[in-house]
């Protein structure tokens, strides 16, 4: 049926400042997440080398759109992209190749949200423009994986994704 507007998914207030990452809930766990995009372009990493050396791409996965920045097919994208990494408390603290924006690396740093995050501001615009001015997102500054091919991927190195 469609047209049914499904709930909002209940969030504990400023649970990101109140509880522990393991402790939170499926909603409150991916209203983490901030949209970037980072973690949907391909990289190079030197592991295990600690802190990580990493170098991002432009080119994303073929899921994500470069004009949005967004999954086009979030919920499905383990049946497309078997390789995609899902996001867990259990897998975090071997993902430090994460941007440093990244709101999970942030608190499991110890680190405050941006000032920019929805959670802070609650106005997507608001967010969206602080992501911008914060030079935040791939949104624009992609290019899909179908169209490069993997010889290429060395010389398509950015340095506006910090890890």
């Amino acid at each position: 049926m469609s047209g049914i507007k499904q709930p909002k998914p209940i969030l504990r207030p400023e649970f990101w400042q109140k509880y522990s990452l393991d402790e939170l809930s499926m909603p409150e766990w991916e209203a983490l997440c901030d949209g970037c995009g980072a973690c949907c372009l391909e990289k190079f990493l030197d592991e295990p080398d600690e802190p990580y050396e990493v170098e991002y791409t432009d080119v994303a996965c073929k899921l994500l759109d470069c004009n949005t920045g967004y999954c086009s097919d979030y919920a499905n994208r383990k049946q497309f992209v078997p390789e995609c990494v899902s996001l867990t408390y259990d897998k975090l603290g071997d993902m430090m190749w994460l941007p440093e924006n990244c709101a999970y690396k942030r608190l499991y740093l110890g680190k405050p949200l941006p000032k920019w995050h929805l959670l802070i501001t609650k106005d997507a615009v608001a967010t969206q423009q602080g992501m911008r001015a914060a030079g935040i997102g791939v949104a624009g500054r992609c290019v899909s994986e179908v169209s490069v091919n993997e010889e290429e991927l060395e010389e398509r190195i950015v340095r506006w994704v910090k890890a």
